[in-house]
């Protein structure tokens, strides 16, 4: 097969998934975004395949600092030994820096614990997609034995035995502390994670000089190598489902299979599901290794060549892959007007 050839075959796989991801579940997906009411510096004029993050959303702002402290709260686990922030650190770019979670006293994980930044624009959560919102997404770490290990009507509980806690539910909500309004203030927090203005952003915004020419030329490389068919919009990534070794089977090749390895098989059942994934968000993924479902791969370049060897069926050279590093660097941004690490 001609190089060519397998370019636009790669193109049509990829364009392929992403209009069954987004006949099942675009609306959804528009729903969540829109909540958010993303507040531009800036006229998307729509010519480019990646939009820049807007520089900050409108939120409630009581709702977001209280969900700032119960996300740092080890009140939300039955022990006070977990929270929120145990596991997506905002100093490691919203993840914990481990192959994958494993608290003491809880069962390990299967995947990788992804990112919380920017989290208000995947269209579904978790590595096989499992939910389609935030709402309910936040059942899984609050029920789950691997993380917080408890019940909506515990957590109530706990709260409204503090008085601190039940004073700031009450100064938001007329019926105070309430699972629904547990789950209100957590989700408006979530949303409020946003990583505006990296090098990128500043270079879609106009900013011409934002980037080098090795990282302009990155870029280049980035969608005429194909990447671009699967890590676009505005998180570059988190909008379709696609099968990790497209054109090269990874798994038959690694050997030993795991439940996690599995994917959205997990949550469907169907055969066509095995080993098919969330594609994940490319912002800030300089600073958020180790990579993939199962956090094998140590490091970016490494990353970056199994993806182009089995997802687009070629390796990269050592030039190409000095490029494409170049560029995936400048998608690091901001956190309250701070780069992250």
């Amino acid at each position: 097969m001609t190089r060519l050839a397998r370019a636009v075959l790669v193109t049509t796989i990829c364009l392929l998934a992403l209009v069954a991801a987004c006949t099942d579940d675009v609306s959804t997906a528009a729903a969540d975004v829109d909540v958010v009411q993303p507040v531009y510096d800036f006229t998307p004029t729509g010519d480019d395949p990646i939009t820049p993050l807007p520089t900050h959303v409108v939120l409630d702002a009581r709702k977001v600092a209280l969900g700032e402290s119960l996300f740092r709260d080890p009140i939300l686990s039955p022990e006070g030994d977990v929270a929120c922030v145990t596991c997506h650190e905002l100093g490691r770019g919203g993840c914990d820096g481990r192959r994958t979670s494993d608290l003491p006293g809880h069962a390990p994980w299967l995947v990788n614990t992804p990112t919380i930044f920017n989290v208000a624009y995947n269209f579904k959560f978790h590595w096989g997609g499992a939910f389609t919102d935030l709402d309910h997404q936040l059942t899984a770490p609050v029920t789950s034995p691997r993380a917080l290990a408890t019940t909506y009507d515990d957590i109530v509980k706990r709260l409204s035995a503090s008085a601190e806690y039940r004073a700031a539910f009450q100064d938001v909500f007329s019926d105070g502390v309430t699972a629904a309004n547990f789950r209100d203030v957590m989700v408006t927090y979530e949303r409020s994670l946003i990583t505006p203005n990296a090098r990128f952003d500043q270079y879609l915004r106009g900013d011409k000089q934002a980037l080098t020419d090795e990282e302009r030329a990155g870029y280049e490389l980035f969608k005429s190598h194909g990447c671009i068919s699967c890590h676009q919009g505005v998180n570059i990534g988190g909008n379709m489902f696609q099968r990790f070794g497209a054109l090269r089977d990874y798994f038959v090749e690694r050997g030993r299979v795991t439940e996690g390895d599995l994917g959205r098989y997990n949550v469907t059942k169907r055969e066509e599901d095995r080993h098919v994934f969330r594609v994940p968000s490319l912002r800030n993924v300089a600073v958020t290794a180790p990579y993939f479902h199962d956090g094998a791969v140590k490091t970016l370049e490494e990353a970056v060549q199994i993806m182009s060897e089995y997802q687009l069926g070629r390796p990269v050279t050592d030039d190409q892959l000095r490029l494409l590093v170049a560029f995936l660097k400048t998608l690091t941004g901001e956190y309250q007007g701070k780069v992250l690490l």
